[in-house]
């Protein structure tokens, strides 16, 4: 019983501290002028994240813009790296000031949001694989071909355009170069200067001759609609910038800075130079990965602490014996059980800031998804757990003039928590992987980190292994530690 009030203690106090004291620590740093700028970091040169001097950054020719905007309006610039499909979500709910992400400003998006004036015009190319090259001369030779494609993008929208096309769209350019080794696809549309940087990287990988009607896409800084102030103020800077020709300039800066050319060397170099191997990898950017195990223990800890606290009350009202409490608990158990976490996770990042104006920062909204989606699930084995305790003990407690809540404190919880921990730990371990959805906002934590490093290296497969192995090595100690604890609980029990 002693350990139940302290478990109790523990989990109320942090509660307090993360829904009291880190508000009031954000806000005491959200002081002066700020500009937040969304992006999506892995459509070189434009915006990339490249180790600079052993420190993670994010840079490219976007940066530089956001950065003039930024010093022009005398604010400090903030920049999140969020996926690229989940940008104007982010914008429309007033989580980011605009996006600069080579964002084309087609008429859908214009109905949503504003967009500066142009800042930048790219073509589109074909990528395939070297040997295809010759396969793939003409728009027509693409009929019925699989195309991969960055979802959510203009090149989305050419690939559409394509007869019998089969899309693959997905997430990160890193992900269409793994469709195109892996022979997924037959070909790419990407943007020009993102795929002369992607073959530069992948001496496998070839840029067709195929000329696309009308590519050359225009870039534009979005922003949300209505807000004519951060408009002018932004296309002020674009008006100084273009005058100079100082975009170009960026942008060229910013491949050389991605491809290696700037430190001297040549592309027939970079070409030759010997890729680094999974335990190179792992070694070199160690600290991307520790950075992320450390996320990802703190999420899944905090989700299933606060998912224990809410289960448990949940349970209770599930058993009450007034039939409103008993409804109330089994919507929201079917609720959290029936819809995917992902949606879940949208709606309270997203949702809730558009609908309420409450902002909650992506480590917030990651650890309320978990805990509120693991309270569902321990709910029920919490339910398991108590029906499963005698009924005569709840009958002999009565008995002694104890009442139904103290009988439930000191008889009957205890050994119902005894009896289910090892499901509650099974749910540990189970939210350890699926605490990697909250990347997708833009969670630093183990799967968001193993996607930087893929950015950095262009090496598609070999940080993902690294990072299932980290997951494995997570999850089989955990899995160790908890059969001692259940192996000393059912010695206890035998005594």
């Amino acid at each position: 019983m002693k350990v139940c009030k302290s478990l109790f203690a523990l989990c109320f106090s942090v509660l307090i501290v993360f829904l009291v004291v880190a508000p009031m620590a954000s806000a005491a740093q959200d002081t002066g002028k700020k500009i937040v700028v969304g992006l999506s970091a892995d459509f070189a040169p434009y915006e990339f994240r490249k180790n600079i001097n052993g420190k993670d950054e994010i840079v490219g020719s976007d940066i530089e813009i956001a950065k003039r905007v930024a010093a022009d309006m005398g604010a400090e610039l903030q920049i999140q790296d969020i996926a690229f499909d989940s940008l104007l979500p982010a914008l429309d709910s007033g989580r980011i000031d605009m996006i600069i992400s080579g964002m084309t400003p087609t008429d859908e998006r214009r109905q949503n949001v504003d967009f500066s004036d142009t800042y930048y015009i790219s073509r589109q190319v074909i990528v395939t694989r070297a040997e295809d090259t010759t396969k793939f001369k003409t728009m027509e030779s693409l009929k019925g071909a699989a195309i991969g494609v960055q979802r959510g993008s203009i090149q989305q929208d050419i690939a559409k355009g394509i007869e019998g096309a089969k899309l693959s769209p997905v997430d990160k350019v890193s992900d269409i170069m793994l469709q195109l080794e892996s022979n997924r696809v037959d070909a790419a549309v990407m943007e020009g200067p993102v795929a002369d940087g992607q073959v530069l990287n992948h001496p496998d990988l070839a840029i067709t001759d195929i000329q696309i009607p009308d590519s050359d896409t225009p870039m534009a800084i979005a922003v949300q609609k209505g807000n004519t102030e951060l408009l002018g103020q932004i296309n002020k800077t674009l008006a100084t910038l273009k005058a100079n020709n100082e975009v170009d300039k960026f942008v060229n800066d910013a491949f050389k800075l991605n491809s290696g050319e700037s430190t001297g060397e040549t592309a027939e170099q970079i070409k030759d130079k010997p890729k680094p191997n999974i335990f190179q990898i792992f070694w070199d950017y160690r600290n991307y990965y520790w950075q992320g195990i450390q996320y990802t223990l703190f999420l899944s800890a905090m989700g299933v602490l606060f998912g224990f606290i809410i289960g448990l009350i949940v349970s209770l009202l599930r058993l009450s014996q007034i039939s409103v409490f008993r409804w109330l608990a089994m919507t929201y158990i079917e609720i959290l059980r029936g819809t995917p976490m992902l949606v879940q996770l949208l709606i309270i990042h997203y949702g809730i800031a558009q609908a309420f104006n409450i902002n909650f920062t992506v480590l917030e909204s990651g650890i309320i998804t978990l805990s509120i989606n693991s309270s569902a699930y321990l709910a029920e084995i919490f339910r398991a757990g108590i029906q499963g305790v005698d009924r005569g003990q709840t009958e002999a407690a009565r008995s002694l003039g104890m009442s139904y809540g103290a009988t439930m404190r000191h008889i009957i919880i205890p050994q119902a928590i005894k009896s289910v921990l090892p499901a509650i730990g099974n749910e540990f371990v189970v939210i350890i992987k699926e605490s990697s959805i909250v990347s997708f906002i833009g969670v630093a934590d183990l799967m968001f980190q193993a996607q930087a490093v893929r950015s950095i290296t262009y090496s598609a497969l070999s940080p993902l292994i690294i990072a299932a192995a980290i997951y494995f090595v997570m999850t089989f100690i955990l899995s160790k530690l908890l059969g001692i604890v259940e192996r000393r609980l059912s010695a206890s029990d035998q005594r």
